[in-house]
């Protein structure tokens, strides 16, 4: 049986190579070898263009948003924090259109990280730009692990669990959840850490990194779905 073909989003920035600095497009070999393991077949999608997201869609079995450079304001028309690093406008555009298509088609979608932030702007949510504020604290940039609590009606929660610990440092999270999303996923302090998608066939968005160690659970779920 033929594996699922499966779109992983990436970076479109400078990369060094012998003598040479030059754009390109780069993918950490995590998600790859996790889209593998699970028994699908990753390919890397270059986000240099919008007009090709319908027939990347049309030709996937699933796609994985993938982490990276906080989601720039102006896509949920918000301000801009000076202490955010300086946001990729096309990797943005790109990705939200890619979201959106993948949900019109009823595409199976694992967002991670920056990628649930862009599923739930893609769906017309918000952002905290820089939850330290938010929370007079910045316990969640920290580098250890903490536990989340999970919904265990949900489809995130039939994966791995009722609790499940994670390391997830990020300075954005969820503000307003996009249309058709819920929460499904909470820190201690009821941060969003996880958001499904209502009457997709397969729409998570995590904060933490699934692709990251041994824990494959939530990878093979939404491979079963790509199938």
């Amino acid at each position: 049986m033929s594996r699922p073909l499966i779109g992983i989003t990436a970076y479109y920035e400078a990369a060094r190579w012998g003598d040479w600095v030059r754009e390109a497009v780069l993918s950490p070999p995590s998600y790859a070898k996790a889209v593998l393991r699970a028994g699908g077949a990753p390919v890397v999608l270059p986000p240099v263009s919008s007009y090709a997201v319908e027939d990347y869609v049309r030709g996937l079995s699933g796609l994985v948003l993938t982490g990276g450079v906080e989601v720039g304001a102006d896509a949920y028309n918000g301000e801009q924090d000076a202490r955010v690093p300086e946001p990729q406008p096309n990797r943005d555009r790109f990705e939200l259109a890619l979201a959106r298509a993948a949900v019109r088609a009823d595409v199976p979608v694992l967002a991670i990280a920056r990628g649930m932030h862009v599923l739930n702007v893609a769906q017309g949510g918000s952002l905290i730009p820089w939850l330290p504020d938010s929370l007079d604290s910045d316990r969640h940039a920290a580098p250890g692990a903490h536990t989340i609590q999970v919904s265990v009606t949900s489809r995130l929660g039939k994966a791995v669990g009722d609790r499940v610990e994670v390391v997830a440092p990020h300075h954005q999270s969820v503000r307003r959840l996009g249309t058709g999303l819920l929460a499904v996923a909470w820190a201690e302090d009821q941060i969003v850490e996880g958001v499904e998608l209502q009457g997709h066939r397969f729409g998570v968005g995590v904060q933490w990194h699934p692709e990251r160690g041994g824990d494959t659970r939530l990878f093979d779920a939404f491979m079963e779905a790509a199938r």
